[in-house]
C-alpha cells in the first residue's frame, strides 16, 4: 500500500477525506454539499468568495440539485447529470472564474445561447440573472 504524504493528504478536501456513514438519497445530497464547501473554503480569492455565493444561488434557486465535485470542480446535478458548474480562475490560470451550463440545463433560445459566462465579481443584477438561468435551466 503507497505512503501518503504530507502534501498529498492536504490536496484532499477535508470533507472528502471520510464521508459520513449515510446512505439514500439526502445523505448523497448532504455528502456533496459537504465536498463542495470544504473545496470552496480551500480556493484563494476572489475565486472562494464568487465560488460561495454561486454556490448560496445554486442552492436557492435549485434546491433539487444535488452538489458535486466534477473534474475537482463544484457542480450542480439532476439524476447524476451535471447541469451546472463553477470553475475557479486559479485553477485554470485564467483571468476570470466561470460559471457554465451543460447541456442538460434547459436553456435553449433560438439557434445559439450562452452556456458559460466569465465570473470577475457579482453584483446584485449578476445575481439576479444567475438565480434566473439557474431556475430556467431546471424548468
Amino acid at each position: 500500500m503507497a505512503k501518503t504524504t504530507r502534501s498529498s493528504k492536504n490536496a484532499i478536501p477535508e470533507g472528502a477525506k471520510k464521508p459520513a456513514a449515510r446512505s439514500g438519497p439526502s445523505a448523497a445530497k448532504a455528502d456533496g454539499n459537504s465536498i463542495v464547501l470544504a473545496t470552496l473554503a480551500e480556493m484563494s480569492q476572489p475565486d472562494r468568495v464568487l465560488g460561495e455565493r454561486i454556490h448560496a444561488l445554486v442552492k436557492a434557486s435549485a434546491p433539487d440539485l444535488q452538489p458535486k465535485l466534477w473534474y475537482g470542480m463544484p457542480a450542480y446535478a439532476r439524476e447524476g447529470k451535471v447541469v451546472c458548474f463553477f470553475q475557479s480562475a486559479e485553477k485554470f490560470k485564467t483571468r476570470y472564474a466561470t460559471l457554465g451550463f451543460m447541456h442538460e440545463a434547459n436553456l435553449d433560445k433560438g439557434g445559439m445561447w450562452p452556456t458559460a459566462f466569465a465570473v470577475t465579481e457579482l453584483t446584485t443584477e449578476d445575481e439576479a440573472m444567475i438565480s434566473k438561468l439557474v431556475k430556467n435551466a431546471v424548468s
